[in-house]
């Protein structure tokens, strides 16, 4: 029996209805806010500009029937060539479906599975689409439709994609809307509001019912939950206001930074999100890593992606000049292969507009944040456009929980617009969770995993046989306030040892030429001096030789630390050296890395403390050996990157 045409006469009433839902739903769609993010290769299919056959097969819920007309329009954009069909009941409630939706170009193909011996017209509908999808068609379908059980997957889809070999693109759908009082309650868009259309990973052929069942749900999750957070936030307009008030003093501080040596001249745009570099072709992760600290623990994770994912390019952001010589020194030291595929940036401050000048130009794939880089409005435009956005290495000292918990207002929005976070420890995973974060991993701190500093071997020599066995007192990363400190504990271990050297590194060296003048003008290595037999002091005040001078050191205290509030620093670099290390106690931003090594570690709270410590293993050679030995076993194994954090990342990429 040949069913009946979708556009009969139909009877007044009838077709004052379809009038209405015409108008309807013209007048929500055109006045909402549609996005529509998701997987790549699915909106490549969709476009028709991948290498698959036309012809794909669109698949959603039921429920999101109505929303469509805003997936085609989105998708139709420059693309007049597209065509779509759509699967409808032959039943009143399915021709008038089909007459509000046909403005829009969408064709319906009537007919459903037969029920009770009751021809419904389901073979005939079949053969038409297969037709229109060997003609290069797309096929809108629902699976469980039309008379469900909702959520439940009929097995005409699976027939379709089988017999045809078309790829099946699930499809999630959310917006401002009203429910019918239907058996899957139907979405009808709300006039004015806004709409989220999430595009899952395509689905082959021999796909089964329960992984198209789980695809359509996560989708329809996905869209439901960009819905309720892609709004802009009482927190998110403060936040932006005050960046575009700050503006212009961020702009003179920027001036005041490079008379500083703390930018660099040529490349002070790309604080405002302006570049002349190009956007390479193809996948692009965004690192953004602070500076030294965080870039030396995310290199390892770089060049495991750059190795299992050949077609990948990494844009690395940092925020200071230290971070970019860093990251460009790993890039020199790279197979070419590897060297050609990693960028790098100084990344924009979080200010509107230099937010959006970044992505448009690098437009990456997905964002990883390393430790503790939560910048709200940056997170809040990553995810408006759509890119997911995850921390690694994530940590929350006690002091950043606090005020976290304090504004918990402002910043519970931007914590669940995270994709995921991976957590150096049990505690921060917990923290996080806490603000809000919907999925919290806990990997172990890569800076364990991180490689030792690396340092030229010839440099090392000389300066060496220049010392000549002198006992060497390194004071790393150190802050304001500690130096004096430092200098009134090198003066007392200098009772018992009096041709002991000590190094300062000052954790900025711009502070090199103050340190060196109130120490008696000790000599400095930024100006090539190195010290002689008489000089107690030598300032080391470069950048990226932090591994020379653990190297060089007998004992070694690390900075930040001495100083309330403090934070300490990674302690792991001199462990990897076999250096004997002490610290103060004020080591808040890395507890889980001390509490791993307590014991192996020092804690001294003064001068007189520090330099008793420092004596006392100056005077017992194997006492240096057994502490620096028992550290070594507490870390892991170099560049051993955790697989499940490689695995989740790669997730976040188009595949």
């Amino acid at each position: 029996m040949k069913p009946p045409p979708t556009s009969d006469a139909r009877s007044p009433r009838k077709s004052a209805l379809s009038r209405i839902g015409r108008a309807y739903l013209s007048l929500a769609l055109g006045t909402s806010r549609w996005n529509i993010t998701g997987n790549r290769r699915a909106a490549a299919l969709l476009h028709q500009t991948g290498s698959a056959p036309p012809g794909a097969i669109v698949a959603f819920w039921h429920r999101a029937l109505l929303q469509l007309p805003a997936l085609w329009l989105l998708t139709l954009r420059g693309r007049n060539h597209l065509r779509l069909r759509v699967l409808i009941s032959r039943n009143r409630d399915g021709r008038l479906i089909n007459d509000t939706v046909a403005p829009w170009g969408i064709i319906g193909i009537a007919g459903s599975a037969n029920r009770k011996g009751k021809d419904k017209g389901g073979a005939h509908a079949f053969r038409e689409a297969i037709s229109a999808l060997r003609a290069g068609s797309h096929l809108a379908i629902t699976p469980d439709g039309p008379r469900g059980p909702v959520g439940v997957i009929q097995p005409g889809v699976l027939r379709l994609a089988r017999v045809t070999g078309r790829t099946i693109v699930p499809v999630g759908a959310a917006c401002d809307a009203f429910h019918l009082p239907s058996w899957d309650r139907l979405a009808v868009p709300l006039p004015f509001g806004r709409g989220e259309l999430v595009l899952g990973a395509p689905l082959d052929a021999e796909t089964t019912s329960e992984a198209l069942a789980k695809a359509l749900n996560d989708a329809a999750r996905a869209a439901e939950r960009r819905l309720s957070l892609v709004r802009a936030t009482t927190a998110d307009r403060l936040w932006a206001a005050l960046g575009n008030i700050l503006r212009p003093l961020v702009i003179v501080m920027l001036r005041i930074r490079l008379a500083r040596g703390r930018e660099i001249r040529g490349r002070l745009r790309e604080r405002m999100g302006l570049s002349r570099a190009k956007r390479p072709a193809g996948t692009l992760l965004w690192f953004h890593a602070a500076s030294v600290g965080e870039c030396r623990s995310a290199l390892p994770l770089i060049d495991a992606l750059l190795d299992q994912k050949p077609d990948l390019n990494v844009l690395v952001t940092t925020a200071t000049v230290t971070g970019a010589q860093i990251v460009e020194a790993h890039r020199l030291s790279s197979s070419a292969s590897s060297a050609t595929r990693i960028l790098h940036q100084f990344t924009p401050y979080d200010i509107p507009r230099w937010n959006r000048r970044f992505l448009a130009q690098w437009r990456p794939d997905a964002a990883l944040l390393v430790e503790s880089e939560l910048w709200p409005g940056m997170i809040a435009a990553c995810f408006r456009r759509g890119i997911p956005i995850a921390v690694i290495n994530a940590r929350l000292s006690d002091r950043s929980w606090r005020q976290w918990r304090r504004f918990r207002l402002l910043g519970g929005t931007m914590f669940a617009r995270l994709d995921f976070v991976a957590a150096r420890s049990a505690e921060d995973a917990r923290r996080f969770q806490a603000l809000g974060v919907p999925t919290c991993h806990t990997f172990g701190d890569l800076k364990q995993s991180a490689p030792p500093p690396p340092v030229d071997k010839g440099v090392l020599a000389g300066l060496k046989r220049q010392l000549g066995g002198r006992p060497v007192f390194l004071a790393a990363a150190t802050h304001p306030g500690e130096d004096e400190i430092i200098a009134d504990a090198a003066g007392r271990m200098r009772r018992s040892y009096p041709d002991l050297l000590c190094i300062i590194v000052p954790r900025h060296p711009v502070r090199g030429t103050d340190i060196a003048a109130r120490l008696g003008h000790a000599p400095r290595r930024a100006l090539a001096q190195a010290p002689t037999a008489t000089d107690s002091f030598w300032i080391a005040d470069t950048l990226g030789e932090l591994g020379l001078f653990y190297r060089l050191a007998t004992v070694a205290w690390i900075g930040n630390s001495l100083a309330a509030p403090g934070g300490g620093h990674n302690p792991f670099e001199a462990v990897r050296l076999h250096t004997p290390l002490a610290s103060g106690p004020y080591v808040d931003n890395f507890k889980p890395a001390f509490a791993r090594l307590e014991g192996c570690i020092a804690i001294v709270k003064d001068s007189s403390t520090l330099a008793d410590w420092g004596c006392a293993l100056l005077a017992d050679p194997a006492r240096r050996e057994r502490l620096t030995a028992e550290a070594a076993t507490r870390i892991d194994t170099p560049d051993t990157v955790p697989a499940p954090l490689l695995t989740r990342i790669v997730a976040m990429l188009p595949q």
